[in-house]
């Protein structure tokens, strides 16, 4: 008898494991056919660079290859307040505006050493910055070249010579109101930056001719 009931008592098999694989497609096909992908355009500028650009550098210079020809890598916008501890609503009015210029979410900057002249203690956020790359460095370079630098008072073109010797443009903005985004209604104070075209150029003479053929407004040296 003891050797049939153990035979009748089987141990309970395990249940058959499921494909995590399997699972994780089909709760992904839900969510990818919940609608049509809208495909972002190509920045203007990026298929001027492509088209009209990068042939007469590889002309110009005598290029072997086209990953040798320049291009802009990142635009870096700084913009310092000097008092974001005891002044918060200014940073904080500061890093508003520089999220409608650049459509994109600044960080604060901070002291990185203390300084007793300048009441300037170690941590202490002083500005704000942001890099663009990608499409939306090209859309905002577009948009400075066509639509800020005219719109600035007795605007007679932009310093040829302010090259750092590796191929990177600084040029500054005494005010914020020549970008369009900037609403006059919440206007407290006028607020300068520090706007930096990186490129990858090796010489001055390279990212001039780079940013000439892409519209910057450059006088003649």
């Amino acid at each position: 008898m003891a050797k049939k009931e153990q035979q009748q008592k089987k141990p309970p098999q395990p249940a058959p494991k499921k494909d995590a694989k399997k699972e994780k497609g089909q709760a992904a096909a839900p969510a990818a056919s919940a609608g049509p992908q809208v495909k972002v355009p190509e920045p203007r500028l990026k298929k001027i660079y492509k088209q009209t650009v990068l042939p007469k550098l590889m002309e110009k210079f005598g290029y072997s290859s086209v990953m040798q020809a320049p291009r802009i890598t990142k635009i870096v916008i700084n913009m310092g307040t000097g008092t974001g501890d005891k002044d918060p609503k200014h940073l904080e009015n500061s890093m508003r505006d520089m999220q409608l210029i650049a459509g994109q979410k600044p960080v604060a900057t901070v002291a990185k050493k203390a300084i007793s002249n300048f009441r300037l203690r170690k941590g202490m956020k002083i500005g704000c910055m942001v890099t663009l790359r990608g499409n939306q460095m090209y859309a905002f370079f577009d948009k400075l070249c066509t639509v800020v630098f005219p719109r600035i008072r007795d605007f007679q073109g932009l310093n040829p010579n302010s090259f750092d010797g590796r191929g990177n443009y600084a040029v500054g903005l005494k005010e914020q109101l020549v970008f369009p985004e900037i609403p006059y209604d919440t206007f407290d104070r006028v607020r300068g930056m520090d706007i930096v075209v990186c490129t990858s150029a090796k010489t001055d003479d390279e990212a001039r001719f780079l940013l000439k053929e892409l519209g910057m407004p450059l006088r003649e040296s």
